[in-house]
């Protein structure tokens, strides 16, 4: 009964920092598309992104023709180099996303030693989800509507 009442526990945390996840999407300039993440390392957010261009640049994701620029950066991608530069590991952290990550965000995921990929919204190739689960890192997609 105990194991169950953690598997509920671990899910009741799952849905609130993904749900914090999409309130920091809210943070992106990005018109077609808007993505938050957060690193959670023993209950503590060690780190937080969302898509956009990279310091220094203006805050405009998409051409004239609503096509995202090649330089924008994925909301994974922003996590995962900001812990790079605290005093903050990511091995052994869950990421909380709320797009499921592309393949070059998984490869990032990978090497960074998170062990767990929580989102919501399916991005348009599984590929990255697939990559994931060739490197055994736990991939658990939550229905925020329910």
């Amino acid at each position: 009964m105990e194991l169950k009442t953690n598997e509920n526990k671990q899910f009741l945390l799952d849905q609130r920092y993904l749900k914090m996840a999409s309130v920091w999407a809210q943070n992106s300039y990005c018109k077609r598309r808007q993505v938050g993440a957060l690193l959670v390392k023993d209950k503590m957010i060690i780190s937080d992104g969302y898509n956009g261009t990279p310091s220094g640049f203006e805050n405009n994701c998409e051409d004239e023709n609503n096509r995202t620029f090649p330089y924008v950066l994925h909301a994974e991608a922003n996590a995962i180099t900001k812990v790079a530069k605290s005093n903050n590991s990511s091995d052994g952290a869950t990421l909380y996303v709320t797009s499921s990550p592309c393949l070059e965000c998984s490869k990032l995921i990978i090497q960074a030693g998170i062990r767990r990929v929580v989102f919501y919204d399916n991005y348009r190739l599984e590929d990255g989800i697939d990559l994931l689960k060739k490197a055994n890192i736990e991939i658990i997609r939550i229905d925020l509507e329910n």
